[in-house]
């Protein structure tokens, strides 16, 4: 942060820069945490197999990556999946559009937040969160997979996040992939150009993601890995072969 920018904060902000809370503010803080935390899990503890989907809030919902979310979510939601989302607008209600149509349960979990943010009509349960770090917990505590379409820092962060806890061996290897092979393939080059060849990361990582323009083919690698991890849906719908183009 410049100087020019340093000038223009507030004395509230000044003061919370400078100074140390009290050990009963952080505690009562840690109450909040604490609470959402528990709410969460509690709410969410009978989640059937469910899927997470991140993307961008800020797509309208004809922009061909929603259209990408909307087919994905029906297609999922058709094969017993429930659909996690942020529960925002753009991607988010574009996902939770497509599985509340095709008949499926849509989780929102939302953030509070000045602007952009607000839970969207296609939702069948919504809750709503403070902090930003309890939020990305639940949105994949309950997943079996993890689509990312395009989307913003904050996309970008909680890709980061499950990458590093698949890499870790903290969470199972469950399908992680990335929708919108142009927006991606940025994306992917760097992690080949910088973090391979520099070895921050072994090559093998790369593998961790699946990267595809096809909302069937999407499906099709998350009921195939569910399928392997013995995990049970609700539908005896198979899959299209194909997809019809509108």
């Amino acid at each position: 942060m410049n100087l020019s920018r340093l000038d223009r904060l507030s004395e509230l902000e000044k003061r919370l820069l400078s100074e140390r809370p009290s050990f009963w503010r952080e505690f009562f803080r840690m109450q909040r945490v604490l609470f959402e935390l528990f709410w969460g899990l509690w709410c969410l503890r009978k989640t059937g197999p469910a899927v997470t989907i991140y993307g961008s809030a800020r797509f309208a919902q004809d922009h061909p990556a929603s259209r990408m979310a909307e087919t994905l979510g029906a297609l999922l939601a058709q094969q017993g999946f429930t659909l996690i989302t942020g529960g925002g607008p753009g991607i988010m209600e574009a996902a939770s559009r497509g599985g509340k149509l095709a008949g499926g349960n849509t989780i929102g979990l939302n953030i509070r937040l000045p602007h952009e943010q607000k839970p969207n009509p296609f939702l069948t349960q919504a809750l709503h969160f403070h902090y930003f770090f309890v939020r990305r917990f639940m949105l994949l505590k309950y997943s079996h997979a993890y689509v990312f379409l395009p989307g913003g820092f904050g996309t970008l962060d909680e890709l980061s996040e499950v990458l590093t806890l698949i890499q870790t061996g903290k969470i199972p290897p469950f399908p992680v992939i990335l929708m919108g092979k142009e927006f991606w393939s940025g994306w992917s080059d760097w992690l080949k150009t910088q973090l391979v060849s520099q070895k921050t990361i072994a090559e093998t990582d790369l593998s961790l993601m699946h990267t595809t323009d096809d909302p069937l083919e999407a499906a099709r690698w998350i009921c195939e890995a569910s399928i392997r991890l013995g995990i049970p849906l609700c539908s005896s719908t198979p899959l299209p072969s194909t997809l019809e183009r509108t």
